[in-house]
């Protein structure tokens, strides 16, 4: 691999992992404003989204975006989003 094949490639990295780190913002305000409407859940179901929301949270903040988008989009399915 040349350098500029390596440029390239580390260009788009950096780019996905960019659009990853502002989806998991987007993803949690979509749970948000969900929540915020009183969803009819079941108590199983209402602990376990925001559970989901805040590990989701957590691996945002930890740079572990990949992780993070995967486990919202859980609470995002249980909420019908």
């Amino acid at each position: 691999m040349n350098i500029k094949q390596l440029l390239i490639a580390s260009a788009f990295a950096l780019a996905s992992s960019v659009a990853l780190a502002f989806h998991c913002p987007a993803d949690m305000k979509k749970i948000d404003d969900a929540l915020a409407k009183n969803p009819k859940l079941s108590a199983a179901q209402l602990t376990e989204v925001k559970k989901l929301r805040a590990d989701g949270e957590a691996s945002h903040r930890a740079g572990k975006h990949q992780e993070s988008v995967d486990t919202l989009a859980k609470a995002m399915k249980i909420l019908g989003i």
